[in-house]
Order: C-alpha cells, then structure tokens, then sequence
C-alpha cells in the first residue's frame, strides 16, 4: 500500500504586492520521506514554504494537511496540529538565551514533564546547545544558530518540518552535521519537505524531489533520478551532478 499523503499542495497560486509569485504549484509529501523542493533563486522555494505554513495566504488553490484543508488555517496555530516551519535565515532572538529561544517552541504546552523531555531530545541532538544554554543566541556561530532554529522547531514535537536552506552560509562539514541530524529526525519519524539550493547535498538525502522554476514546478520524481540527470541539474539547478 502508498504511504499515506501527509502535505499537499494543489494548484496554490499566490502573490506578493499584487505579483503573481507562484503560479499552481502541486505537490505532495507522503509520510516518512524526506522531499526536496529544489530551484535557483528567485524560483518560488520560500515562498511555497511560506504559503504551505500559512505566512503568505494562497490566492487559489488549496494546501491539506493530514487530510484536512489548512489553507484558511491562521499560521500561529498550525505548529500546534505538527506543521513547523524553519524559515531561512534562522530567525533567532539574539538577545535571549538559548534555553529562552527553545521554549518559545514550546511556550503553548502545559505539560511541564513534555517539555523536559523534549528539551532532552535537544540538547542530546545538539550538546552545544545544552552546554551553552544559558548564553545569548547572538553568540553563536552561523551553524549553531541553525542547530538552535531546528531544536526550537522540534520543542513542539512536529509531524512535519519544512526546512528552508538550512545549509546556507553553513562550512561543508557543518553542513554535513546538519544535514546528519535531519536524516536522524526523519528516523525518528519526522516527515520533511526541505528546500535547498545546494541540489548536491539535498538530492542525496531526498526520497523524492520537484524542481521549481519562475513559480512552477517543472519536474519532479525520485531523488536518486534527479541526482543521476546531468541535463536536469545543468538546466535548472545551476550545477552538477550530485
């Protein structure tokens, strides 16, 4: 049997300042896989992230999530229902510490022993943070800021976690740390959408990707396929094959 459809978007168009960004954008993210949502700048990645998380409101089309409609749903409430985005750049509050910045992940939750054992999770994915957590954020360095804004997401337990460019401005082997820990969260049963201009590094992990560009997905199919296609990555991803 399939897996089941846990995200999906269907026909989404949306626009920023009356311009039309994403032009009926489809696509689907089973449960348990990890989907890469790949494309130069400027393709409508973000901004597909930011419609299905409910930032940006969709004009048309619809985004389900766990088989209900979410595309109406305000943003602040869908991390509570398991849909958590990490935006790009991080988005951290440097002026807090790092304990402060995790619990804002999980700051609706009343259940004091969770959110302990959620922290534990953290700070045993990411013991920098644990040894440091009760430093200011802004003293961190760009890769364990990243490691923060993806344990603040995970103090609210996500089904799903759509990831934007999370190995942006990252070193290579820090970007082989982070990428390390969303193979092990998608272990542990997380199911997650990844957006990535380093085609390489997300079609190695990836179980299935889709190729965006000028606001329309232009091809999709398994990771491995899209890896192994010189012509697609020159064509549409700037590089070379992974």
């Amino acid at each position: 049997m399939d897996a089941e459809i846990v995200l999906s978007a269907d026909r989404i168009v949306a626009r920023y300042d009356g311009i039309e960004a994403l032009h009926g954008v489809s696509l689907s993210v089973k449960r348990g896989q990890i989907v890469a949502l790949l494309g130069a700048n400027g393709a409508g990645k973000s901004t597909t992230l930011r419609t299905l998380s409910g930032l940006v409101a969709a004009s048309s089309g619809n985004v389900r999530f766990l088989g209900e409609d979410i595309t109406k749903v305000p943003a602040h409430r869908l991390p509570h229902r398991g849909l958590v985005h990490v935006p790009e750049g991080r988005r951290i509050f440097g002026d807090m510490t790092i304990k402060e910045n995790l619990d804002l992940g999980s700051f609706t939750l009343a259940d004091d022993v969770e959110r302990r054992r959620r922290l534990e999770h953290v700070f045993e994915l990411f013991p920098i943070l644990a040894r440091r957590q009760n430093g200011d954020a802004r003293n961190l360095s760009g890769g364990e800021q990243q490691m923060l804004a993806i344990g603040r997401a995970l103090m609210a337990a996500p089904k799903v976690l759509l990831l934007d460019e999370p190995s942006m401005g990252l070193a290579p082997q820090l970007i082989k740390e982070v990428m390390n820990i969303v193979q092990r969260l998608n272990r542990e049963g997380v199911t997650i959408l990844l957006v990535e201009q380093n085609s390489k590094v997300a079609l190695k992990f990836a179980d299935y990707g889709y190729v965006l560009k000028a606001g329309r997905i232009v091809l999709e199919g398994p990771g491995s396929d899209l890896a192994s296609n010189e012509a697609v990555i020159s064509a549409y991803l700037g590089g070379v094959a992974a």
